[in-house]
């Protein structure tokens, strides 16, 4: 597989093909999107958007769920946010993703059948990592859009008038159904204060 990517790479140089995506770091439309890692949505998610290379940050993980407040999906959107004048966030969650019904207990399993020992695994536990909450899933796609907007709206260090809002995608036909209109928010400094004292922080 290297050795294929190599080749197409050096290919791709020498015809010039990188020409027509030059850009900056900065985002033409001032969005940053947090989105789920799905291969279905590499190509499908820009083009449904109307998005070009430069438009957006675009931060991915699996089933684009933010897990922590100070984990590195919430870094980066407050990066984008303060260091490249992104105006507006967008999560977008899609029906049918894997981390639907998720099983910790099954992927666990999977860890020690690809050699993780349960020594290694109860040594984490013990140090407060906790395999339930770590690679916890969500019922629906909706669900999981929400806690991220939840966490992102809530988040001390977010400003108030970066507006979040949510979206579940169509991983077939790239149909968008807005499920959170981030907008009419009231301020929710008061809120997100209380709120800030009760996030965990493992």
């Amino acid at each position: 597989m290297i050795d294929e990517i190599m080749a197409f790479n050096e290919k791709f140089v020498q015809e010039k093909q990188y020409e027509s995506y030059v850009t900056d770091k900065y985002p033409d439309k001032r969005i940053a999107i947090l989105t789920c890692m799905d291969t279905r949505l590499v190509e499908l998610l820009p083009k449904a958007l109307n998005l070009k290379n430069g438009d957006a940050k675009i931060i991915k993980n699996a089933g684009a769920i933010l897990t922590q407040p100070f984990g590195s999906a919430m870094r980066s959107i407050l990066i984008a946010i303060y260091e490249m004048d992104v105006q507006e966030i967008l999560v977008i969650g899609h029906h049918g993703c894997g981390m639907t019904n998720h099983s910790p207990d099954n992927l666990v399993q999977k860890f020690m059948q690809k050699g993780i020992s349960e020594e290694v695994l109860m040594t984490l536990e013990n140090s407060g990592i906790r395999m339930n909450r770590f690679l916890k899933g969500f019922e629906t796609a909706e669900e999981g859009v929400m806690h991220s907007v939840s966490m992102i709206r809530r988040h001390p260090l977010m400003p108030t008038d970066i507006p979040v809002h949510g979206f579940v995608m169509d991983p077939t036909t790239g149909r968008l159904e807005l499920i959170h209109q981030g907008y009419n928010e009231n301020d929710m400094r008061h809120e997100r204060i209380k709120h800030y004292k009760s996030i965990p922080f493992d």
